[in-house]
């Protein structure tokens, strides 16, 4: 029997957005959310291609099954859409750590605080309710957009895994990695607070 460090069910709501558990009943609509070419510019893999999401969210929800991730669909509350995707994986309760990663956004909730909420309600949950002492972040070394983004919300730069990963197109990916630990979190929790209260006043 799988023993299992995050108990389902876990649904995370913040002001502008909620992480509800991934379901087959949300796959057409991400499908359909995952058409846009410029969301996976530097991914290692074109989920713009229908069979590809549909393979990706498959494997999410048996990696889940197997407690070594935890996927969920980002459900915009004002505009009552789903708009990407996002989960925790490299599970690895015995070391109370783990990584938040495949996150991705339709373009058009770029730049709107949509992220920073996001990881907000994922690095709550994983300090206060998981007493994790390490969450870890990653991303192609030369996706400069998202390296600043992880900086933002208090990532610590760890430095580059060379050949990191395959591209499904068969090219090697450098990756950058990051890191929030726990001793840091009560002090970054509070900048990541007023970084999405500055950005929701501004809109």
């Amino acid at each position: 029997m799988i023993t299992k460090w995050i108990a389902e069910p876990v649904l995370l709501e913040g002001e502008t957005v909620m992480l509800i558990p991934l379901d087959k009943k949300y796959f057409n609509e991400l499908i359909e959310v995952a058409k846009d070419k410029k969301i996976w510019e530097y991914y290692a893999f074109d989920g713009s291609n229908p069979n590809t999401m549909q393979g990706i969210l498959h494997a999410a929800l048996v990696e889940r099954d197997n407690g070594n991730q935890f996927p969920f669909v980002i459900f915009h509350k004002a505009d009552n859409a789903i708009i990407g995707s996002t989960r925790f994986l490299d599970i690895q309760p015995t070391h109370r750590k783990l990584e938040i990663g495949s996150t991705w956004l339709h373009p058009n909730y770029w730049a709107t605080g949509v992220n920073r909420e996001c990881k907000l309600l994922l690095l709550t949950y994983c300090f206060k309710h998981l007493k994790a002492i390490r969450v870890q972040l990653k991303t192609d070394e030369n996706n400069l957009r998202s390296r600043k983004a992880i900086e933002k919300i208090g990532g610590q730069f760890e430095g580059i895994l060379r050949h990191d990963m395959l591209r499904d197109n068969g090219t090697k990916r450098n990756s950058a990695y990051y890191s929030l630990l726990d001793e840091e979190w009560e002090v970054k929790k509070t900048d990541l607070i007023n970084l999405c209260e500055k950005k929701k006043n501004n809109r």
